[in-house]
């Protein structure tokens, strides 16, 4: 199949899952083109089948702020007609899921047909999709696409009931690399880390207010009062600043390293003994399969669709948001016994199993089909 893959092409999930998705299926042998304003972070290696089409936007005095849909929407008619694309797969509804309906008008105008696929990560659904600004939109763009797919039974069921939706949803999970993240033998790294056999605790995410950054430096500093333990914080964005302060308060900055952004985050991973995220919203959580791909337990809220992930007592354990004090006793729980947490890091690393790319692929190249047949009968 011919697919056009359009993403953010940034750190957040969908960017990562989107870009991943599209390398796993040319490696299959379908021909994949990736469409967005920049080259998608994850995007990092040659390959026959890979091609990535950037979105020039012009700038014109006239506009506050570029027309970005505008320029994506004839991007994606142009590469549709000249590369005779099959599908589209738009990853995130706002703007792509819109935008694509828009191409796809345009497209049927010269009697070309293009089947859309939209896949709903979680904020655009859960947060910004929700606002009056954005709903009827988001609502009209999902309902007239031909397929539509989210990461989670719980983003599904939000989604049903935030948007009044007319079609079918498939939950296809999110996935995990293992050839990429697995656990590496990094003594060397560790001990620079961690030189008096201290744990080493990690967290990852865009530092947006809905990680909960401060709930992290907060879980850390009881841990580390009972266990020496590091915490590595990695990821940049708007809370970093509260939390980089928030840990000198506390006493802890000398025990925290904020790593900024990272490619090899395995690398990071694989000398790590937990992982926390104390999110508000997680439609999946994919920061913490890499995680437990890594052999690393996770500490999280039991919010979204965590639960559908992170198996209490087994991966790691659940708590309600903001519950600093059992999110951290938890974390003890598992830190203070070699015996456990090697446990924890065996079954951690089981469960990641189910979510291997080679049993997810599959279930995305079937819908693919179905929704090839069944648009080609309409």
């Amino acid at each position: 199949m011919k697919i056009g893959i359009v993403c953010y092409p940034t750190f957040g999930g969908s960017g990562v899952v989107a870009t991943e998705l599209g390398k796993a299926l040319a490696s299959k042998g379908h021909e994949i083109h990736f469409i967005t304003y920049s080259q998608p972070a994850r995007l990092d290696f040659f390959s026959e089948n890979l091609y990535y089409h950037e979105v020039a936007v012009a700038q014109y005095p006239l506009f506050d702020f570029p027309p970005y849909e505008s320029a994506l929407a004839s991007k994606l008619v142009d590469v549709v007609k000249f590369e005779k694309l099959d599908l589209l797969h738009v990853h995130y509804a706002i703007p792509h899921a819109s935008v694509a309906y828009l191409a796809k008008q345009i497209l049927a105008s010269a009697n070309i047909h293009i089947p859309v696929i939209t896949t709903l990560h979680g904020t655009d659904i859960t947060l910004v999709g929700k606002d009056k600004s954005f709903s009827p939109v988001v609502t009209f763009s999902i309902n007239q696409s031909d397929g539509v797919t989210t990461v989670s039974e719980s983003l599904k069921q939000q989604t049903l009931d935030s948007f009044t939706i007319t079609r079918d949803i498939k939950v296809i999970p999110n996935f995990i690399d293992f050839s990429r993240f697995h656990n590496k033998k990094r003594e060397h790294f560790k001990r620079a880390i961690a030189p008096d056999s201290e744990r080493i605790i990690t967290h990852t995410s865009n530092f947006r207010k809905v990680k909960n950054t401060q709930d992290v430096i907060r879980i850390f500093k009881k841990i580390n009062d009972v266990i020496p333990s590091k915490l590595l914080m990695v990821g940049d964005g708007p809370e970093r600043g509260k939390s980089e302060d928030l840990a000198r308060q506390l006493g802890v900055c000398q025990d925290v390293r904020f790593l900024g952004k990272q490619d090899a985050i395995e690398e990071i991973l694989s000398v790590s003994d937990l992982f926390l995220m104390p999110s508000s919203s997680e439609s999946f959580g994919l920061a913490a399969l890499e995680a437990m791909a890594c052999h690393v337990p996770v500490i999280s809220t039991n919010t979204g669709g965590l639960p559908e992930l992170n198996e209490a007592g087994i991966s790691g354990f659940l708590s309600d948001i903001g519950d600093v004090d059992d999110m951290a006793k938890n974390a003890i729980h598992i830190l203070e016994d070699c015996e456990r947490l090697a446990g924890f890091k065996v079954s951690a690393y089981q469960r990641a199993q189910e979510f291997d790319i080679e049993k997810i692929l599959p279930l995305y190249e079937n819908y693919y089909e179905e929704v090839l047949k069944t648009s080609k009968k309409a």
